[in-house]
């Protein structure tokens, strides 16, 4: 009995303490509504001043009307309580109807792009500090959302692909499931999200295991609960985009729409295999063609992720300027319809933040954030409710900083499972060097480390029964870091090399693929590495696909030990290198010879433009090309690059 009649005494004494608590609460100067005065005097009404009962918070109302309606029952019902005068109503209702309450809303957008798994952060520092690592991007993440009302989370592509092993050993379900925890809202997708084709794209969001490894970490995996977007990619069995083109998102009934692109070169940089079957069409174009469809949705605020981008010229140090920005963005943000207010870009790897003008004259703001994580970028859109518009964008680039207290543990001990589980693969030695092998070009186009890898794959392909290669091309742009000196934290001691360096430089995966070309065909190929050579002025056993622009920039094949040839940049396109320089074992290349030729199986179906590939015969398939670097420091030993054979005068330029 004693038990159960103790919280009605307690309930009876709080109900009988409740007058004198009331009249504890203050309340001084006028009822304000936002920042206009109303000129009634504020005042204690059942227990609490009338401007608390008031909601005139930043972003908490829709529109103002909503707030007007809202101050119009709060007086109403005091008027009901005799607490106000009918003259103090009508005063409060003309300051609220004054007011700017309601009449904008705030939202914040933040961005990062070219994540590629990168769960425990880039190599270097950042302003002298170390920045990314996911649990950190998570607590950034975690912070700025936390300062406003209302915000989205955007990847505008590359959030996987060319990761590390800690994502990569297990088809990059780790960087999905961390994203998954941070509550990102999209991912655009970008060219590296088709680098396992369509199906395991598809997988990415859907979920399911791996169909021939299954579930590596011993568990299954549900995909990403953020949307895929990719309004250009069009799957051609179906005739509809692969993913869908735009996301709504909808704050206290201010509609915000994201349409994502990928730039639509993507099948000349991704395996062709890669993206079978699908169509990429024109960035601007497609956006454009949205627009009325979600003006009939009542859209107005619209923000473009593009998975394109561009670079300053020259680089300045500051992340925050745009200095010249060129690239293909550029373009693209010209043509694109007045109705964006926000794009948002990658690709490049470049963090900038810039005001382009879109195809009525009007500037916008386009933003990049370099890649790996090193950045949020963070953008601040004032949204006018009555018209459901963009107004006002600031946006700018906020390191990720590893401050203390800023990791999120859950998101570390997702990262940390996976470490554990990939450690044994990651930390073994598999070779020795005796000081950096560097994958910096000289004038030429060559590096060392391009070197190293193209001696690699002729190794492994040389032998009767394994391609009896006798040369091999190596991509540059597959080359995707240094193999340091120093010792990596696993603690293998300087001057190792741990299957972890070598698969942070090579990390897609690729099988080696030997093939027959004529010396012709490898003049062609070598051709092809330069600007200013396409399809409207190349001869006709270029094998350009019509239309084709060539290189962007020159991409120079890296080139195994016995292979030489000079390049000339004042020739003309396509006439770059005289072919009597070709030679292989000190013997000039004939042009009607046929010789075996390895590559990966990146350049063997075309990639980077590299068309003459396409058309090798008698294909062979070989070893990753991985395992080929690692067989070949075996046999090879300690690599020192001050005394390796032919290092860095493999390829020679003039002008």
């Amino acid at each position: 009995m004693t038990t159960t009649l103790k919280p009605l005494v307690l309930a009876s004494l709080l109900a009988l303490s409740a007058p004198a608590l009331a009249a504890t609460v203050t309340c001084g100067g006028n009822v304000m509504l936002g920042t206009v005065d109303s000129g009634v005097v504020d005042r204690n009404v059942s227990g609490g001043c009338i401007n608390d009962l008031i909601i005139d918070t930043p972003n908490h109302w829709g529109n103002h009307g909503q707030f007007v309606s809202h101050v119009s029952q709060v007086t109403l019902d005091l008027l009901r309580q005799r607490a106000i005068s009918a003259q103090e109503r009508s005063r409060i209702m003309n300051a609220a109807a004054r007011s700017e309450v309601g009449k904008t809303l705030n939202l914040r957008v933040l961005g990062i792009n070219d994540f590629h798994g990168a769960l425990q952060g880039p190599t270097g520092t950042l302003d002298g500090k170390p920045v990314g690592g996911a649990e950190y991007v998570a607590g950034h993440v975690r912070k700025l959302r936390g300062e406003v009302a209302h915000s989205l989370f955007l990847s505008n592509g590359d959030l996987i692909g060319a990761t590390p092993l800690v994502s990569a050993l297990f088809f990059d379900e780790p960087t999905i499931e961390v994203m998954n925890a941070m509550g990102l809202d999209i991912n655009t997708v970008g060219n590296h999200e088709f680098d396992k084709g369509k199906a395991e794209t598809l997988r990415m969001q859907n979920g399911g295991c791996h169909p021939a490894q299954g579930c590596l970490d011993g568990d299954g995996f549900d995909g990403a609960r953020f949307q895929f977007l990719a309004a250009n990619v069009i799957d051609q069995a179906t005739g509809k985009p692969l993913f869908p083109p735009y996301k709504v998102f909808n704050f206290k009934g201010n509609k915000v729409a994201v349409i994502g692109t990928v730039l639509k070169t993507t099948p000349s940089i991704v395996t062709p295999s890669g993206v079978a079957g699908l169509t990429f069409l024109d960035e601007a174009a497609t956006i454009n063609a949205l627009i009325p469809e979600l003006r009939q949705q009542g859209v107005r605020a619209i923000i473009a992720s593009i998975h394109e981008g561009g670079n300053e010229t020259p680089a300045t140090p500051s992340y925050n300027d745009c200095n010249n920005l060129t690239g293909p963005i550029v373009s693209i943000v010209n043509a694109l319809d007045g109705e964006v207010d926000l794009v948002m870009t990658g690709h490049t790897h470049q963090p900038y933040i810039c005001q382009i003008s879109k195809v009525n004259g009007q500037p916008v703001t386009v933003t990049a954030g370099a890649y790996n994580g090193r950045f949020i970028t963070v953008a601040d859109l004032t949204l006018d409710t009555q018209s459901k518009d963009v107004i006002a964008v600031t946006a700018k680039n906020q390191p990720t900083y590893r401050d203390p207290g800023m990791d999120v543990a859950g998101v570390k001990a997702i990262v940390d499972r996976y470490d554990a589980l990939s450690a044994p693969l990651r930390n073994r030695v598999i070779g020795m060097h005796t000081a950096t092998l560097s994958r910096t070009a000289n004038a030429a186009g060559e590096s060392f480390l391009g070197d190293l890898i193209a001696d690699a794959q002729l190794h492994a392909t040389k032998k009767p029964g394994f391609g009896q290669a006798v040369v091999a091309f190596m991509n540059p742009g597959g080359i995707r870091a240094d193999i340091p000196y120093a010792s990596s934290p696993a603690g293998e001691g300087d001057g190792n090399i741990t299957y972890g360096e070598a698969f942070t430089v090579q990390p897609f995966g690729n099988s080696l693929v030997t093939m027959t070309l004529t010396g012709r065909q490898i003049e062609v190929l070598l051709e092809q590495q330069f600007t200013g050579c396409t399809a409207a002025n190349a001869p006709a056993d270029f094998n350009y696909p019509a239309g084709d622009t060539g290189q962007p920039f020159n991409r120079i094949l890296q080139v195994s030990q016995g292979f030489s040839y000079t390049w000339d940049n004042s020739r003309p396109a396509c006439d770059k290198i005289d072919p009597a320089s070709i030679k292989l074992n000190g013997m000039t290349l004939d042009p009607n010879a046929a010789y075996r030729v390895t590559v990966n199986s990146f350049l063997a179906d075309g990639g980077d433009k590299f068309y003459m590939l396409q058309r090798g015969t008698d294909r062979l398939g070989g070893a990753q090309d991985i395992d080929a670097l690692e067989a070949y420091l075996k046999d090879y030993g300690v690599v020192d690059p001050s005394s390796y054979p032919e290092a860095l005068k493999r390829i020679q330029r003039v002008n």
